[in-house]
């Protein structure tokens, strides 16, 4: 199934092409046609073509909240998260140090005594970390 939407998009990739050409040749009461039947038919495609997708392949997908905590737990991306506060260079040899011992993160920072257990926990809640931020400047480093 996914195979097939790929197959949509390169034929909406050609669609684009058309209306591209058509657009560019500055006639638009004779292109005007051509235009405005590839945008639909690369709509109506689009569109089967997601409804396909998601009735046959995403649909009852659920997520191993377990096994994702642990993927985040374990990440060192999240060295991010308190980069603001704990300033870049610290940040920096969390990282090289949690990736050298194998252990996460958050144990790193802890052990280096960088930031409180509460702090710390504020700043790699996973909510915390998928909204925007109000761009203000944590560092105290």
């Amino acid at each position: 199934m996914p195979e097939v939407v790929n197959q949509v998009a390169y034929q909406v990739i050609g669609h684009d092409l058309t209306v591209t050409f058509a657009a560019e040749a500055g006639q638009l009461n004779a292109f005007e046609p051509v235009i405005a039947f590839d945008i639909v038919q690369s709509i109506r495609m689009l569109t089967r073509a997601i409804e396909a997708l998601t009735e046959r392949c995403v649909k009852g997908i659920t997520a191993g909240e377990q096994h994702c905590h642990e993927l985040v737990k374990n990440s060192l991306a999240i060295v991010t998260a308190p980069n603001p506060r704990i300033g870049y260079e610290n940040a920096t040899r969390i990282a090289t140090l949690a990736q050298r011992s194998g252990r996460p993160v958050a144990d790193v920072v802890l052990a280096e005594g960088l930031l409180s257990a509460g702090e710390l926990g504020e700043l790699l809640d996973p909510q915390s970390m998928i909204g925007p931020t109000r761009g203000e400047t944590l560092s105290k480093a």
